[in-house]
């Protein structure tokens, strides 16, 4: 049923896409959701956001500031706005290997304070927790107490089973820790067959070991579940020695890709501040639609991007999309 609610909401969003564009509205209100990039009625939506080099949100833009690319052909701009009532679906994923063990309590108390804050009535979140396996702690819910009660549940190299059996399971035996393996799996199993903007917040170190897929597959899902990933690389430097920076390339390049950020805790950069940062940006953003010049749907990768005619701003966006046909969406 719900999936089927969000295809209504998904067109329905295509309808308010053009009625914006028909009827200007002044003095528009701050934006509260926004949907992720998405094929629907021949239309290709992006969500994107726009900073200035003070890193500053940028909210005054309208359709004529941007030029958008498929493949390197510009395409023309239908609809360009900030307003939508389109429900975020966002999946938190909360690395309890070994080596964040004595990070785990500072997670939970952060975690649930950005859920309390993020959540709005049409809005759901799941979690999951990886090390060694993944595990479902908490199916599509709206309600931060049920979250809460779940985030009481992280525990170092969480195993499947118990309250909350998880329908992604790692297979086989017990491996390292499955960060590539975990993003796959929320993309594929949770946020794929929802419509609307996702999103994956993921706190981890950034080490993979023993992942069944490789970080171009997790991507790669990422895309096909049209999600943004924000990665918070949040190191235990006892672990390490105080050394290096593990991880730290294949959080850039998954956020990147996907059109999110990576971020770093720090002793001035806390968790809490970060999380705050993340709820803000998915509140912050445009919506930009575009009829795309190569109609086709085979599965194949388009490349995007978005550029301002003020090279002072920055588009923060995907990288681009799959043209699925509408039955594999």
């Amino acid at each position: 049923m719900r999936s089927t609610v969000r295809v209504i909401l998904a067109v329905g969003f295509v309808i308010s896409l053009l009625s914006a564009a028909q009827t200007p509205k002044k003095d528009q209100a701050p934006p509260e959701d926004l949907p992720t990039i998405r094929v629907d009625v021949d239309l290709v939506n992006v969500l994107f956001s726009v900073r200035d080099k003070k890193g500053a949100y940028v909210a005054n833009l309208t359709k004529d500031d941007f030029q958008v690319f498929e493949d390197g052909k510009e395409q023309q701009i239908r609809v360009l706005t900030r307003e939508s009532d389109l429900p975020l679906t966002i999946g938190l994923l909360v690395d309890v290997s070994r080596s964040q063990e004595n990070l785990i309590e500072i997670e939970r108390r952060a975690a649930m304070q950005f859920f309390r804050q993020v959540l709005r009535p049409k809005d759901m979140a799941f979690l999951i927790a990886f090390g060694s396996e993944a595990e479902l702690l908490q199916d599509y819910t709206n309600s931060a107490k049920m979250l809460s009660e779940a985030l009481g549940q992280l525990r170092v190299n969480s195993a499947v089973g118990g309250l909350h059996p998880s329908p992604v399971p790692t297979i086989g035996q017990p491996r390292g820790t499955i960060l590539f393996d975990a993003v796959y799996l929320a993309a594929d199993e949770k946020l794929k067959k929802e419509v609307g903007r996702k999103a994956m917040v993921l706190i981890t170190d950034g080490v993979d070991v023993g992942s069944r897929v490789r970080l171009r597959d997790a991507i790669e899902m990422a895309h096909k579940a049209d999600a943004i990933i924000y990665s918070i690389q949040y190191i235990d430097w006892s672990v390490y020695g105080g050394f290096g920076n593990p991880g730290d390339g294949d959080l850039r390049r998954m956020s990147e890709e996907t059109g999110g950020r990576l971020y770093r805790v720090d002793r001035k950069y806390t968790l809490e501040r970060i999380l705050d940062e993340i709820q803000t940006e998915l509140r912050s953003q445009y919506a930009l639609a575009y009829s795309p010049t190569n109609p086709a749907k085979d599965g194949g990768f388009r490349r995007l991007e978005i550029r301002t005619k003020n090279k002072d701003l920055k588009v923060q966006a995907r990288k681009g999309y799959y043209a699925l046909p509408q039955s594999a969406h």
